[in-house]
């Protein structure tokens, strides 16, 4: 996608601060952070959604988050990964966020607004999705 800033980053028309780049997965810091460390990793090959990634080109992308924590030393983190403006994605290319949680200040803030749950809601869901699994 000639207009994606992760294709131009892919590409080196932008330059970023890379850490690790394969056939398929390229990792770089953000340069917006949320703490110290934060960095995204995402597949070469492009698409806004994760369902609109092959297969095989995501076969890299959790290893390369765990290499990622681990060389950020972090003991907390939060891995994060958006489809969709209601779901907060901003740039349409997959990207997953490696975010270090180092204190209770810095890194992501999350709020959970839980529903308590129907179990027979739960059970006609489960079958549904399983059936389609």
């Amino acid at each position: 996608m000639a207009a994606c800033i992760f294709c131009k980053i892919i590409k080196g028309d932008i330059p970023s601060f890379k850490l690790f780049e394969s056939d398929k997965v390229l990792a770089f810091l953000d340069i917006e952070p949320l703490s110290r460390g934060h960095a995204l990793v995402i597949p070469k090959h492009h698409g806004a959604k994760l369902t609109d990634i092959p297969d095989d080109q995501l076969s890299e992308i959790l290893p390369v988050v765990k290499k990622l924590a681990s060389a950020t030393g972090a003991e907390n983190y939060n891995l994060l990964q958006n489809n969709g403006r209601l779901a907060h994605q901003v740039v349409d290319h997959v990207h997953f966020h490696m975010i270090p949680k180092p204190n209770p200040e810095e890194g992501m803030g999350i709020s959970w607004p839980a529903q308590k749950g129907d179990m027979d809601k739960l059970k006609q869901l489960h079958e549904a999705l399983k059936s389609k699994m």
